[in-house]
């Protein structure tokens, strides 16, 4: 090892850390950078794969101790940024521009919470650093906006060259395109099939989704047309299936995950939502309303991870109905940090997909 105390010396002493998700070295991936010494003082950058990363305190931690083994070396300072990959692209989809990767939040039934998974993930995204968009592909029943604060939202429509521009609306770090933008409240969307698929491509498109990491698509429940036109429109870099541990929300889940894996889509995993319930009066205890174990019997079956297990809490329902999601809401609660968690590992799972 080279005893002089330069940038060579602190690159090849950071060689051996690896990435612990990827399993391999931080330094041959050029994910250290602009390493400065003075007078035994080292900084660098160290630029992660998503802003939204599980293990970066430990990645940090395991650069700092393998830098102050150098002699000379006083102190230690890492700037953590993130640039996230490009999902891959593929020959008969065309990707959206900007766009890095397109993430479907989907279930086999409706009633799972589906939605309140999309929004929250988002958010928690967002806040984490990540530049966020969610597409409200639940055309019959849009309940994005009033999730997110933007029911009364009016969205921004625009002449191009390329014909009608739809500029999203925004809060909480999220941008959002919803059909409930475009009709009144009451109003019904009674439309077949190639309307539909339609106005799905209008949003993925036809929308100013600017610069994103990751654009999470609200699905509608079943594997009908909206499945169809997404899975066969753009690249996807994975699907989410969100259930509930009841087995007739299983037995349907089972059916989404199928149809994504036959349309070739990675499925990162399956969420737990309303795993069991925390009463607010007596937060040590909780019930099993809609029964326990099965998402984890039903990922372990089927051969995909079970992203996290979500609890049931009033103050998730209160806060998709006040338009503030749980996770800025009440950040401290239970599942406020399961919704955290589970962003972190789709993120993850996704950049290392896309560096695989």
């Amino acid at each position: 090892m080279n005893d002089v105390l330069d940038s060579q010396s602190v690159l090849e002493v950071l060689r051996p850390v690896q990435d612990p998700e990827l399993r391999k070295s931080l330094v041959e991936m050029n994910m250290i950078r602009n390493v400065k010494i003075d007078a035994g003082k080292v900084s660098f950058t160290l630029v992660l794969t998503t802003p939204a990363c599980p293990l970066r305190e430990f990645i940090v931690e395991d650069c700092q101790k393998a830098v102050k083994k150098l002699p000379g070396v006083t102190d230690v300072f890492v700037e953590v940024t993130a640039e996230t990959p490009q999902q891959k692209s593929l020959p008969d989809r065309t990707g959206v521009t900007g766009v890095k990767n397109i993430i479907a939040i989907s279930s086999g039934k409706g009633g799972v919470g589906k939605s309140t998974v999309a929004v929250n993930v988002a958010v928690a995204l967002a806040q984490a650093g990540a530049k966020v968009g969610l597409l409200d592909a639940d055309i019959y029943g849009p309940n994005d906006p009033t999730m997110l604060g933007l029911a009364d939202a009016q969205i921004v429509v625009r002449t191009s060259d390329q014909g009608e521009i739809l500029e999203p609306a925004f809060n909480h770090g999220v941008k959002l395109v919803s059909m409930g933008f475009l009709i009144d409240r009451d109003q019904p969307v009674i439309w077949r099939g190639p309307m539909l698929n339609g106005v799905i491509r209008q949003f993925l498109y036809q929308v100013q989704w600017g610069e994103l990491d990751y654009l999470l698509v609200d699905m509608p429940p079943g594997t009908g047309d909206a499945q169809l036109t997404l899975t066969q429109a753009v690249p996807m870099a994975g699907a989410v299936i969100v259930t509930t541990p009841q087995t007739v929300a299983l037995l349907d889940s089972r059916k989404g995950l199928r149809m994504f894996q036959q349309m070739n889509v990675p499925v990162l995993g399956i969420v737990e939502n309303m795993s069991y319930f925390i009463p607010p009066d007596m937060p040590e205890k909780q019930y099993d309303i809609f029964g326990s174990g099965g998402g984890s019997k039903t990922a372990a079956e089927l051969g995909v991870p079970l992203l996290g297990c979500i609890p049931l809490e009033i103050s998730t329902r209160i806060g998709g109905d006040n338009g503030v999601p749980t996770v800025v809401a009440d950040p401290d609660s239970a599942s406020a940090k399961a919704f955290k968690a589970i962003a972190q590992t789709i993120a993850a799972k996704v950049s290392i997909a896309a560096l695989t």
